[in-house]
This record gives C-alpha cells, sequence and structure tokens, in this order.
C-alpha cells in the first residue's frame, strides 16, 4: 500500500505538468511549471524522506541553477536583435538565398548540418538558439521553425560539447575505456540508421506534403549522411570530436550540394511570407556578408576556442579555485574566482552546493561579447543607442522564460530530490519492471525522461546510467547495447525537454506555444523511440 502510494506520488507531478501544457487551451510553462513545482514540493515535505533544510536548500540550488538557461537565453536573445537591428539579418537573408532560395536547402544548411556543428561545439541549448532565429528571418512560420531545430537537434546531442554526455555522463560507474568506446560506436551507429527517418519527420512539420519533400529526397539523404557518417567514424576514435567535426564536414558539403543544386527539384514547395522580399534583393557581395555572418562565425570560433582542452582556455575559465570570498550566515558561503566562477557552498548548511561560471556559460562569452563587436562594427556614433534599444527588448522577452525556468529547475531539483527514494529513481524502477525483458523498448524512454526533467543529457546519463546497469545485469542484457539505448534516448529528449522548448520559445518571441509544441514533438520522439527499441532488441540478439 505504501509503495503503491509513494509511485503515484512520484508520477502526480510529472503527470500534472504534461496534462497541463497539452491539453486544449493548455497552460503556459510560465504557470504551468511554477505550479508543478509547488505540487513537488508539498509532496517531498509531506513524505518526510528528506530533512526540511535539504528541501529548502534544493529550492534554492534550483533556482539558483536556472540562472545558467536564462543566461543563455538572453544572450541568444541580444544577439539576434543586434543582427536585426544592425541590419545583418537582411544581409545574411540575401546571402542565404544567393547560395539556393530553395526553402529545404536552407533548411538543411541551418537548421540540421550548421545545428550539428553547434552542438558539438557548445552543447547548453545553444544550436536551437542560434539557428531557429535565422529561419525565422528567412520568413518560416517560427512554431514550425521551433519544433524543426528541436528535433533536428537531438542525434548530435549523444556526444554533445566534446563528448561530455558520454564520458562525464557515464563517468559514475568507472566502465573501462573499451566499454565506454563500444557505448560511443554503438550510439552512433543506432543514430545513424535512424537519421534520415527523423530529418524527414523534422521536414514534414515544415513543409507542407510528403511529395515536397520527396522532389528534394537525394540532396536531403545526402546532406544527412554528411553529418552521420563521419559522425559514426570517428566515434570509434573517440567522443570528443564526433558531433563537432560530423558537423562541419556536412555543413560544407550541404552548402556546396546547394549552391551546385544537387539534388534538389527547380520547384520551390514552401511558401514563405518574405518570397518576394528575397527575390527583390540585391545580392550581397561577399564583403558584406562575411562582415553580416560574424555574429554566427565569430561565435563558433570563440566557442572552439574555449572548449578544446588541448588550448587551454577551457581550464582557464572554469577555474574555480576562490579569490573573494564570503560568509552569507545560515544561506552558505560564497566565493568568486579570478575567472568569475561564482559559488555558493554549504547551502542552509546541508552540504548542498551551486557553481556558476560567468564567462565559460556560453552567454557574456560569447553571445553578448560578439554581438556588441558587431555593433560596434556597424558605426560607432549609433552604438549606444542600438545597445540600449536592444538590451530593453532583451529585458522585456525575458519575462515568461523567467518563470518558466525558476519553475522548471527547481521542479527537477525536488524530483532528483531523496536517492532511491526520489521520484526520478521510483518512475525508473517501476518502468524496469513493467518492461522485463521488453527493457530495450524502455532503456531509450528513461534516457529521455532524465532529458526531460533535466534539460541535459549529461544529468540524464549521470541519474539513469546506474539504473540502467542494474537492470543490465538483471535481465543478463549486453551492458554496452543498454547503456548505448540510454545515450540515445537522452539525446533525443532534447526534443521535449522543456528548458529547450521554453528556450527557443523565447528566442523567437512565442507566447502560449509551449504546449502545442511539446505535443508535437512527443509524437516524433514516439516514433524515434520505437525504431530505437527494435534497433536495440537486433543487437541485443547480435551480441548473444
Amino acid at each position: 500500500m505504501i509503495a503503491t502510494y509513494l509511485l503515484v506520488a512520484a508520477y502526480a507531478p510529472l503527470v500534472l505538468l504534461i496534462y497541463l501544457m497539452v491539453k486544449p487551451s493548455g497552460m503556459v510553462s510560465s504557470k504551468a511549471l511554477p505550479l508543478c513545482a509547488l505540487v513537488a514540493y508539498l509532496l517531498v515535505i509531506f513524505q518526510g524522506h528528506s530533512p526540511l533544510a535539504v528541501v529548502h536548500a534544493s529550492v534554492i540550488q534550483g533556482a539558483l541553477l536556472a540562472l545558467t538557461p536564462l543566461s543563455i537565453i538572453a544572450g541568444a536573445i541580444f544577439l539576434f536583435l543586434c543582427m536585426e537591428n544592425t541590419g545583418a539579418l537582411s544581409t545574411l537573408k540575401n546571402g542565404l538565398n544567393k547560395i539556393s532560395q530553395n526553402k529545404v536547402a536552407q533548411l538543411m544548411i541551418v537548421g540540421w548540418a550548421f545545428t550539428f556543428l553547434i552542438e558539438g561545439a557548445s552543447g547548453f541549448g545553444t544550436p536551437a538558439a542560434i539557428a531557429a532565429p535565422i529561419l525565422f528571418s528567412l520568413g518560416f512560420s517560427p512554431v514550425k521553425v521551433a519544433l524543426f531545430c528541436l528535433v533536428t537537434n537531438t542525434i548530435p546531442v549523444i556526444f554533445g560539447a566534446m563528448g561530455t554526455p558520454v564520458w562525464f555522463g557515464m563517468s559514475l560507474l568507472s566502465l573501462p575505456e573499451a566499454t565506454i568506446t563500444d557505448i560511443a560506436k554503438l550510439a552512433a551507429l543506432i543514430s545513424t540508421l535512424v537519421a534520415p527517418v527523423i530529418v524527414l519527420l523534422a521536414l514534414r512539420l515544415v513543409l507542407p506534403s510528403w511529395h515536397a519533400i520527396f522532389r528534394h529526397w537525394l540532396f536531403i539523404l545526402f546532406s544527412t549522411f554528411a553529418c552521420t557518417l563521419p559522425f559514426l567514424a570517428l566515434s570509434f576514435f573517440g567522443v570528443e570530436f564526433p558531433s563537432l567535426l560530423g558537423g562541419g564536414i556536412g555543413l560544407i558539403v550541404t552548402v556546396i550540394m546547394a549552391k551546385a543544386g544537387f539534388g534538389l527539384s527547380s520547384t520551390n514547395d514552401v511558401e514563405t511570407k518574405s518570397d518576394a522580399e528575397h527575390e527583390l534583393a540585391e545580392s550581397p557581395n561577399y564583403r558584406a556578408l562575411v562582415k553580416a555572418s560574424f555574429p554566427l562565425w565569430g561565435t563558433v570560433i570563440i566557442l572552439l576556442l574555449t572548449r578544446l582542452p588541448e588550448l587551454g582556455l577551457r581550464s582557464l575559465l572554469q577555474d574555480g579555485e576562490p579569490n573573494i570570498t564570503a560568509s552569507l550566515g545560515i544561506l552558505g558561503n560564497v566565493s568568486v574566482s579570478a575567472s568569475l566562477v561564482i559559488s555558493l557552498a554549504d547551502i542552509l548548511e546541508t552540504g548542498i552546493q551551486w557553481k556558476h561560471s560567468v564567462l565559460y556559460i556560453p552567454s557574456l562569452i560569447p553571445f553578448i561579447v560578439v554581438a556588441l563587436a558587431s555593433v560596434y562594427s556597424f558605426g560607432t556614433r549609433e552604438f549606444v543607442s542600438r545597445v540600449s534599444s536592444v538590451s530593453a527588448q532583451t529585458a522585456k522577452r525575458m519575462t515568461n522564460p523567467l518563470f518558466a525556468l525558476l519553475g522548471a529547475l527547481i521542479f527537477v531539483n525536488l524530483m532528483m530530490l531523496g536517492g532511491e527514494q526520489s521520484a526520478v529513481s521510483l518512475i525508473g524502477r517501476h518502468m524496469a519492471d513493467l518492461a522485463g525483458n521488453n527493457w530495450p523498448f524502455f532503456a531509450p524512454l528513461l534516457g529521455a525522461l532524465g532529458s526531460f526533467f533535466s534539460g541535459s543529457a549529461t544529468i540524464s546519463n549521470l541519474t539513469f546510467a546506474g539504473i540502467q546497469y542494474a537492470i543490465a545485469e538483471q535481465l543478463s542484457l549486453p551492458l554496452s547495447v543498454v547503456l548505448a539505448l540510454q545515450s540515445v534516448g537522452a539525446a533525443m529528449g532534447n526534443m521535449v525537454c522543456i528548458n529547450n522548448i521554453v528556450a527557443v520559445t523565447a528566442i523567437l518571441g512565442l507566447k502560449g506555444q509551449d504546449g502545442v509544441i511539446l505535443k508535437k514533438a512527443a509524437s516524433v520522439l514516439a516514433v524515434y523511440a520505437i525504431m530505437v527499441g527494435i534497433l536495440g532488441s537486433g543487437l541485443i540478439s547480435a551480441y548473444r
């Protein structure tokens, strides 16, 4: 009886959240998430598994953790408003049309290959933040753009920023290097096999019919594999570079194919509100295009410079050695390092900690720095007025994501509180009991659940890899395959992650569309999960 109550209590906040957001006339995330966080808070207190001080420290930590996605969203909004204010977006639109006016080509260049590259360099939800506004500026529907970018930004998430979801996400298991390599290869193989279907489904969210897609099938297929085949090949040699180099190679190949018209029909099947504008616009010269696109290539270069460990900047920006320390009484001890790593230790005397790397989180560097440099390059006279105007617009757009993400991170912290008695662990074990020998179909869903909660494939792997390990031993399943399914699931959960949905809708200026986007993304996730489950079952049979 007690076990049943605990399970119902574990599921209750999650079921309530999904219901509130996807029901007809669904509640906006800025209201639904704080409400569900309150429900989770009351349930945790009522159950009494954790001391009150720990519960309240987790709430404080969750609220502080929200600074990471909020700062990224604010930086991305600031960057693209600067591009719009200076006319750089208009020039960039013309430049993309000079490569190809075909809308399928533009979607694959920006929303697939470029997104793949950015995910490999940064992660943190940066890809959709960069790609979605560009596609929107080309005249695509903002809701469709949001969905497209969320769905395509899944496959490269397996390795994420420099392989972090694998090498760090699996670190608590202390696995041999050979096992890590096996997990990486199998996860990349599964993703490469499902990628064409996922890309087609993503395109169908934007294009008016399947006919409009298959008219360009050769281009789409080659562009997809231009990213995923190098991604697969590189996974045999390490986990740091498959997404980064796969995206880079794929972007070059896709641009060359688009420029040559390879595999593209002469008929353009997508009507956008700015087609007439594109036809009349003068083609920019290359110097103007390089200047206008500086916020993009400048961002990529800085991300690479600050993420490659061999260059030393990464460790420098993450150096948390305190330079200034102060006691905040019972609230904890705050410290600030020379690299502006802010830490709050021993929150409410519970040992719970929080850390925020101001210079490493992709907000101030590179978004705001690059944006300011770009505005300055367009003229010093209007610099102050442009920056002031953009700052005011950015602050206005941040209202909804502020409440949504505060609710989301507090909700996540509370759902993960309590160790083996936490709601997340109870749900995971319940799924395992239900699945039994059908676990290959549930393993990726558990990974996706972790990303849905936490907004991070890395955290999903940290949270659920141990459960997956125990299930693999209990059911005598090949460990590498099960953990590969966990990795793929954590990546595919990126498309339904509340943090990412809130971020992309905020950047695009959408209001009240979070539930609509979640519902449509979940339908793609269902197809994704079935395909991954089938491939996982096949791999388990092959290993046996």
